[in-house]
């Protein structure tokens, strides 16, 4: 459904101490195999050490990883030599004025950041899927500072993505909550918001 709507990217949520979309690692390495070039398929991974993300990575088959929580062990150069086929998109979760540093520190190391609402140090982390916006300002500030794509995410739906667009100028938007009803992908709202994000293009 999101491919035929003209979706670049597909999002496959490994498993998440919380949040929606979560499917086995079976079912995204099934759901990698019949995605048609050049969509890409990103493998959303809370591992946090090297050695446990590249063997998600390949249990998975996605060609890129998402990383939704800071990398505690290891490097990334150590991904890049173990995969070096697979494209690393860092999740930053935009918080205060210190997630500019967050991200110009990492973005040498990676091929992407993406910006998101959620909150690592929360009692249950909540890594992505919130529904939430954050500050559009600081994330435009992310993009001006570094110089690699920048996704943004983060509780974007049909009615404000043309906004966030115009503010932050992202490389590319992701959507998931927004464009669900009851936990499921919903149709009507995808194409919503995929006509919305061609209009602000």
């Amino acid at each position: 459904m999101a491919v035929h709507h003209g979706a670049a990217a597909l999002g496959l949520v490994g498993a998440m101490p919380s949040g929606p979309g979560i499917i086995s690692d079976e079912l995204i390495a099934s759901i990698a195999k019949t995605v048609p070039p050049p969509v890409a398929t990103f493998l959303l991974t809370s591992e946090q050490s090297t050695g446990n993300i590249i063997a998600h990575v390949l249990r998975a088959g996605t060609n890129t990883v998402q990383i939704v929580d800071e990398l505690a062990e290891g490097s990334y150069k150590e991904i890049k030599c173990k995969l070096p086929a697979v494209k690393i998109v860092q999740v930053i979760h935009v918080t205060t004025d210190a997630s500019i540093e967050q991200a110009i520190s990492i973005a040498a190391d990676v091929d992407a950041l993406l910006l998101d609402s959620g909150n690592p140090i929360a009692a249950i982390k909540i890594l992505g899927g919130t529904g939430l916006t954050h500050n559009w300002e600081i994330s435009r500030e992310i993009v001006k500072a570094v110089n690699i794509p920048v996704f943004l995410a983060g509780g974007l739906n049909a009615a404000n993505v043309k906004q966030a667009i115009e503010t932050v100028k992202p490389f590319a938007v992701d959507v998931c909550s927004g464009v669900r009803t009851r936990g499921k992908l919903d149709k009507s709202k995808l194409n919503e918001f995929i006509e919305a994000v061609n209009r602000a293009a």
